[in-house]
């Protein structure tokens, strides 16, 4: 099942490091990429590249001027609309229905105040808790409900740099043609 997350109303200077993030826990989760709205922000969309290049992956981010005709033309053209606000119903009773239905989802997670026809376009009006809370964490307890935990063990295409797990220490490589480079900043103990 394929996600693509839709961020709506990006502002550059209040939000871009809330927008980084959700991209980066989008695509380390499992989407595999971003839309956004709002101002056009290039400097978001170089950090998640150059986070490709070196960690792997084939996340990609773009910019719409027009977010009702993105949803419009998902819901026409690719699949299903999920919305993720505190208003919905709760994901523990609506994730089953979600994920049994194979459609590529469009996961749309707002910013400023979201405009009520979000939720007459959307599919599914999702709640994680009804308290407020970040949309970063709202959006990673989804796609960990929805991919039912296996998007922690997927492993990134092309990545020139990994972590190697360890019970303490910082062990970290350089991926190579046939080798590896230790980068790691301090000597594993």
């Amino acid at each position: 099942m394929s996600i693509i997350v839709l961020r709506l109303g990006h502002r550059p200077m209040r939000d871009k490091r809330v927008t980084t993030h959700l991209f980066l826990a989008a695509r380390a989760l499992g989407a595999e990429g971003a839309i956004y709205s709002g101002v056009r922000d290039r400097s978001v969309e170089e950090s998640i590249s150059e986070v490709c290049r070196d960690w792997g992956g084939n996340f990609k981010v773009e910019y719409t001027e027009n977010w009702k005709r993105t949803i419009r033309e998902w819901k026409k053209g690719r699949g299903k609309v999920v919305h993720l606000t505190m208003y919905g119903l709760p994901i523990q009773d609506v994730i089953s229905e979600i994920r049994a239905n194979p459609s590529e989802k469009l996961v749309v997670v707002g910013g400023a105040k979201v405009p009520p026809e979000v939720y007459h376009l959307a599919d599914w009006n999702v709640a994680v808790t009804s308290q407020p809370h970040s949309e970063v964490s709202a959006l990673s307890i989804f796609l960990h409900e929805l991919f039912q935990g296996r998007e922690l063990y997927r492993e990134f295409e092309g990545a020139r740099i990994r972590i190697v797990p360890q019970e303490r220490g910082k062990k970290v490589i350089r991926v190579g043609e046939g080798e590896t480079e230790d980068l790691s900043p301090f000597e594993s103990i």
